[in-house]
């Protein structure tokens, strides 16, 4: 008889207990002056300050082919919270993001905020957006 009303206490605690998570926000992401029009457009999301721009440590990675246009509209999903964006543009199409003897890109490569790095690469909070909310914007039209 005991076990009945112990069992229904661990079930409503686990159900009372855990919190959902935030439903995803539709981002768009507007990105123009595009180097070329046929060329992929790699995005890599970071929601995490410490894992900003190292290598396999993006939350979210996509490739768009610009289809002829110099504008790029990318609509993605992001949980609630601080997120940046970097971009690279693979104008040769070898699938990797050409640097010189210093380990500076060769290919075009912006971030969001339009942050232009001149000695060394940004910060996160350079580069981070907000999101809280369906409807964001993020506009990417300066490219180094």
């Amino acid at each position: 008889m005991t076990t009945l009303p112990l069992a229904a206490l661990l079930l409503s605690g686990l159900t009372l207990g855990a919190a959902p998570a935030p439903a995803p926000q539709l981002v768009t992401v507007v990105v123009s002056s595009l180097a070329s029009t046929h060329s992929v457009v790699k995005l890599n999301f970071y929601n995490a300050a410490d894992k900003f721009l190292q290598k396999s440590q993006h939350a979210l990675h996509l490739e768009v082919k610009p289809e002829g246009k110099t504008e790029i509209s990318v609509p993605v999903e992001l949980a609630p919270g601080d997120w940046a964006v970097a971009l690279t543009q693979d104008t040769n199409d070898n699938d990797k993001l050409d640097k010189n003897l210093l380990g500076i890109p060769t290919e075009p490569f912006a971030f969001s905020n339009n942050v232009r790095p001149h000695l060394a690469a940004p910060k996160f909070e350079e580069c981070k957006f907000t999101v809280s909310g369906p409807g964001k914007v993020v506009v990417i039209n300066a490219w180094n």
